[in-house]
């Protein structure tokens, strides 16, 4: 029923557009400038609409694509209205009135093209299918990204119970370290004490560069120690998550 009208009228338009062409003329002018695809010659515009009416008005009452043919239909409305029903523009009271129904009437036929257009016939809609994949794919989700959150938290647990063994542990380590380096500097010294004593004015040397290798050692040791004790935290830093 809805379809009817723009059948009737758009075979009317196509055998005889010189009825309409020059109330379009303004219209077909302003609508080729924007869109230069579209006919200048009003006749052959007017005719290309009505050929288009038909179509899809047929289309539309034969259940062929009622969405596509609906939204084709009220594109097809809005320039036809706009020039044949221009009310705002006629003088004459009654003239003026009946334009205005005309006018009315094709807004009541647009919205109802408008609601067949968007009418899925009991078919889900494709914006309510996307939003339903949506929850499914978030519940499939879910709990993968609950997995990972927990792993996350065991490893960011564990890197904090190691920087906090490191820290109370290394600094015993560096004080042990220090106190043996100390220990064998003194033993050292001592044991080159004992042989300048034993051997008098013959070894004085001997016993400097012991001594001084002692005191090295020592040295060395230490800083192998801090370093060791600088990589650990610098890896249970990087172990923790940020």
């Amino acid at each position: 029923m809805l379809s009817s009208i723009f059948v009737a009228q758009g075979l009317e338009t196509m055998q005889h557009p010189e009825l309409v062409a020059p109330r379009a003329e303004s219209v077909v002018q302003r609508m080729a400038q924007l869109v230069p695809a579209l006919p200048a010659d009003t006749a052959q515009a007017v005719r290309v609409n009505g050929a288009v009416q038909a179509a899809a008005g047929t289309m539309l009452g034969l259940g062929w694509f009622p969405r596509l043919s609906a939204l084709t239909l009220a594109g097809t409305l809005v320039p036809t209205t706009l020039a044949g029903h221009r009310f705002w523009q006629v003088e004459d009271p009654k003239e003026r009135k009946q334009q205005r129904i005309h006018f009315l009437k094709n807004m009541s036929m647009l919205g109802g093209l408008l609601i067949a257009a968007v009418d899925t016939d009991g078919s889900p809609s494709l914006a309510w299918r996307r939003r339903r994949a949506s929850r499914a794919a978030n519940a499939r989700l879910a709990p993968a990204a609950h997995a990972v959150a927990g792993v996350s938290d065991d490893l960011g647990q564990a890197a904090k119970a190691v920087t906090e063994i490191m820290s109370a542990e290394l600094p015993r380590v560096i004080r042990g370290t220090r106190l043996a380096a100390d220990r064998l500097s003194s033993a050292t010294q001592t044991a080159a004490e004992s042989v300048r004593a034993a051997a008098g004015d013959q070894l004085p040397r001997l016993a400097q560069a012991v001594t001084d290798s002692a005191k090295t050692a020592a040295d060395q040791v230490s800083q192998a120690a801090q370093t060791a004790v600088a990589a650990s935290r610098e890896a249970a830093r990087q172990l923790t998550p940020a």
